[in-house]
């Protein structure tokens, strides 16, 4: 259902929106009925100056900007700067023609004084002639430059785009990069893609306008000319004076705006090979190589000994270029010494005994797999690496189930292992082995099977299924018997994929944690900033591992820290903020044993063993513990494993319900028995959830399911 709060909007809210969401709109629209309605001079001389600080603020955004698709508003910018140039070339036209001598636009006038003088003919002449070549220069060597590249821009971008995207999924798969940096990237691409295509077409605007721009300054000569003399009956001399300067003014005032923004089109398309600060850029490539300068010196010096050049001006040029190449040619000293001093200072230390050359940290790998070398192969590029593919998929898989981005997992060929014998390593700590049998598949038993397929007997490693090995030739077989049948890759990523659940606690160190922290700060700082001045990094940590203990995801690491941080001011206890964060939680730990019709079906506690498991609890460094005495710990331990099995036999996940007090105490007596038991309390039933009571867990010798 819509939250009506979002609906109406919050209260306070311009229910038509805000300024910033009007502008735009407003300003098409006045810009459509410029070209309509005379304007006022004094509003012409507004517009026109907002025209050309417009075109100088593109040109400098365009300049320090890093890469070109940063600035991909810029062939929407560019057409509307057009079209805003010829609305006010429409209107001053109209006024010009119209007014005549009378006309008194500041700007124009102060164009037209500035550039043509008095008024005199050469004045005139002189004007029109800059006029036409800036017209010309910027129509036959901006324009038609910047369209040129942006055509071979666009066709390359759409060329290059499959091999690119290629690379950027082999990246993927080797592990090189995370999934978002591989989806940012493809954004990124296809961004590119889209701006390249947009500049080709946007580049057409600009050769427009200086058409157009000719035109309307011929209409307005000629036209003016023949208004001047017939309607008003100006003297020849006049009219000609009076409306060459004012068209030539406009013409001027109009086009150099326009030739501020050809400028920043032809900077944006020729950017795609330089990314980066233009003046960084500049700075670094034009400093490369302090021979360039000498030799650019010393040509500067041999034009000043020549008789007739002016010699007062090269031979200080040629002072500062020469002091230039000094300048480089010093810092290039500098850093070869540097480096040569760095070199030496190695090869010392590796002349050293073994000892030296021990860092006294021997960091250990947070995943490892080490490998017999017969399952080499497996992880053999020339043969397909097919095992590094799914371990790739196996830490994307897990990073969206668990919210915990696995390392990299390093690979590793242990002679000491049997040549067909893998083993998983968390922090050099042995934590699952297996056999796998190359060219063989296994075929797992999953229950009742049509019929006994004959092989080498053995256990899956992952879950220990009764398994056998069979041939290629048995595979159909195998499959139509009711068998699972898998390939030797598959089973070592079906094995990491439970190691990863089983163990992901340890993985999560305080350095892990603390990434999560400072990835999580980019879009919720405020979220961040409160809960480390409430918790610290180690109770922040404990959070987590407490948890992914359960195998409840941490993907959604702001409802989890907003809980600490509500309840961190109260108790630094990991076990009581471990409980409101499952209680934040609440509905995604519902659904993630729930139907799909929300029905949730649980074990009920009966009330005198839950005050039993209650009464017995102990406090020990590492939090409450069940103290139940051997006997009744046995008697419940029976009774819960009849239970458990009779739910999981109807295909239905094993969850106890009991009060939020008992919880964790119930948890930590079954969880190495029976580590899938999953165990709820009551303010972790979410709304929309409803129970289904499925048996009572008694001391006694029975359970009722």
């Amino acid at each position: 259902m819509a939250d009506p709060v979002k609906a109406l909007g919050a209260p306070g809210r311009n229910p038509f929106g805000s300024l910033q969401d009007m502008l735009i709109p407003m300003a098409v629209i006045t810009v459509v009925v410029m070209i309509i309605i005379p304007l006022p001079t004094v509003l012409l001389d507004t517009f026109m100056a907002f025209n050309l600080i417009l075109s100088l603020l593109v040109l400098l955004i365009v300049l320090y900007t890093r890469e070109a698709v940063d600035f991909n508003l810029f062939p929407t910018v560019l057409l509307v700067v057009t079209v805003f140039g010829l609305a006010l070339n429409v209107s001053s036209t109209r006024l010009i023609l119209t007014q005549g001598a009378r006309f008194n636009g500041r700007m124009i006038r102060a164009f037209s004084s500035f550039v043509v003088g008095s008024g005199a003919t050469d004045g005139l002449v002189v004007g029109f002639i800059i006029f036409i070549v800036i017209i010309a220069v910027q129509a036959v060597v901006i324009t038609k430059g910047a369209t040129r590249v942006s055509e071979v821009a666009a066709r390359f971008a759409l060329d290059g785009m499959p091999q690119k995207q290629m690379a950027i999924e082999a990246e993927f798969n080797s592990g090189s990069i995370t999934e978002e940096e591989a989806q940012g990237r493809k954004r990124k691409l296809d961004l590119e893609l889209s701006f390249y295509g947009s500049m080709d077409g946007a580049s057409k605007f600009i050769s427009g306008n200086v058409k157009v721009g000719i035109f309307i300054t011929a209409v307005n000569i000629l036209g003016g000319i023949i208004i001047g003399m017939v309607i008003h009956g100006e003297p020849a001399g006049m009219a000609l004076s009076n409306y060459i300067a004012l068209s030539v003014g406009d013409g001027l005032l109009s086009q150099f705006p326009s030739l501020l923004v050809s400028t920043a089109m032809g900077i944006v398309v020729t950017r795609a090979a330089a990314p980066g600060d233009l003046g960084e850029q500049v700075a670094i490539q034009f400093s490369r190589d302090a021979k360039v300068y000498w030799v650019a010196a010393g040509v500067l010096m041999l034009f000043a000994l020549l008789p007739g050049f002016p010699w007062y001006v090269l031979i200080p040029m040629a002072v500062l270029v020469g002091f230039y190449a000094f300048h480089i040619g010093r810092v290039k000293r500098r850093k070869a010494d540097f480096d040569q001093m760095m070199t030496k200072s190695q090869d010392k230390g590796k002349s050293k005994d073994e000892g030296a050359e021990m860092s006294p940290v021997v960091p250990l790998d947070a995943l490892s797999l080490e490998l017999g070398y017969g399952l080499i192969p497996l992880v053999d590029k020339d043969k397909g690496a097919e095992l590094l593919e799914r371990l790739q998929g196996v830490r994307r898989q897990s990073g969206l189930e668990l919210g915990l981005v696995i390392p990299k997992i390093r690979i590793i060929d242990n002679m000491m292992l049997e040549p067909s014998e893998y083993c998983f390593k968390i922090k050099g700590v042995d934590v699952g082995r297996g056999k796998i049998r190359i060219g063989y598949y296994l075929c797992i038993k999953p229950g009742q099977v049509a019929e006994e397929i004959p092989g080498e007997e053995t256990l899956d490693p992952a879950f220990g299924l009764p398994s056998v090995w069979v041939g290629e030739d048995r595979r159909d077989e195998a499959e139509r018997a009711g068998y699972t049948v898998v390939d030797p890759p598959s089973i070592i990523a079906t094995h990491l994929t439970e190691i990863i659940k089983r163990h992901a606690q340890d993985i999560l160190g305080r350095q892990e944690t603390q990434a999560i922290l400072e990835t999580l700060r980019k879009e919720y700082s405020v979220v961040v900033e409160e809960v480390q001045k409430t918790a610290t990094l180690g109770v922040i940590q404990k959070v987590f591992q407490g948890l992914l203990r359960e195998r409840v995801s941490i993907r959604n690491t702001v409802s989890i820290l907003e809980a600490v941080t509500d309840y961190a001011p109260v108790t630094k206890d990991a076990e009581f903020l471990i409980e409101k964060a499952r209680q934040a939680l609440s509905m995604q730990i519902c659904q993630q044993y729930a139907d799909d019709k929300h029905v949730l079906r649980v074990l009920m506690l009966d009330p005198a063993l839950e005050q039993k498991i209650l009464d017995s609890q102990v406090r020990t460094s590492s939090g409450r513990m069940s103290g139940l005495d051997p006997q009744t710990r046995s008697a419940w331990l029976r009774s819960l494993s009849r239970a458990v099995a009779a739910v999981q036999e109807k295909g239905w996940p094993p969850v106890i319900f009991c009060s939020e007090e008992a919880r964790s105490l119930v948890k930590s007596a079954t969880e190495r028995e029976i580590p899938e038991l999953a165990v709820l309390s009551a303010p972790e039933i979410a709304q929309g959830i409803n129970l289904e009571s499925v048996g009572v867990i008694r001391l006694e010798n029975q359970a009722a399911a």
